[in-house]
C-alpha cells in the first residue's frame, strides 16, 4: 500500500541493497594444482552472491610472495599465518558473523573442520554458502551443513 502511494506521489519506491557478502577461502585446501582454482573466478562467485564486503584468503608461511601479490591484485585481503590455517579462517569467519556485518557467508574448502562455522552462522540467521573446489574436492559434510553449495567446475 505504502508504495502505491509513493508511486501517487511520483516517488521510486526504495530498493532494497543486496545481500553482504564475507567469502573466505582455505589456500592450501583449495589453491592445489589437482583442482585449478582460479581467484578471479572465486571473486566472481562472491560477487554472484551479493555485494561483497569481505573477500579474504588464508594462506600458511609457505606462501609465494607471487601467489599473495596475485590474490591482493584480484581485490583479496591476504591473512598469512604460521599456525593452522583453519583455525584463524574460523575464528575469523564466526567473529564477522557474529558482529552481524554480513548476511551471507561462504567459505570456499573442501575441510569438515569448517562445519561448526556454517552451522553457528546459521544459527544466527546468517545464510551460508559452500563452495567447492570441483566435484573430486567436494565435502559433503560442509555440503549438507550449508544452506546453498556450489561447486566450481573446471
Amino acid at each position: 500500500m505504502f508504495d502505491q502511494v509513493r508511486s501517487r506521489l511520483g516517488l521510486e519506491a526504495e530498493t532494497q541493497s543486496p545481500p553482504s557478502v564475507g567469502l573466505f577461502v582455505d589456500g592450501p585446501n583449495v589453491l592445489r594444482e589437482e583442482f585449478d582454482v582460479d581467484l578471479d573466478e572465486l571473486r566472481a562467485v562472491a560477487q554472484d552472491l551479493g555485494r561483497v564486503g569481505v573477500i579474504r584468503l588464508y594462506l600458511d608461511e609457505h606462501a609465494t610472495p607471487g601467489l599473495i601479490q596475485a590474490a591482493e591484485a584480484r581485490g583479496f585481503e591476504v591473512i598469512v599465518t604460521s599456525g593452522d590455517v583453519d583455525v584463524k579462517l574460523a575464528v575469523d569467519a564466526t567473529a564477522l558473523g557474529s558482529a552481524g556485518t554480513i548476511d551471507r557467508l561462504a567459505i570456499v574448502s573442501r575441510d569438515t573442520d569448517f562445519k561448526p562455522v556454517l552451522e553457528h552462522a546459521g544459527t544466527t540467521g546468517i545464510e551460508t554458502i559452500a563452495i567447492a573446489p570441483g566435484s573430486y574436492g567436494r565435502s559433503d559434510a560442509l555440503r549438507n551443513a550449508a544452506d546453498k553449495a556450489v561447486t566450481i567446475e573446471e
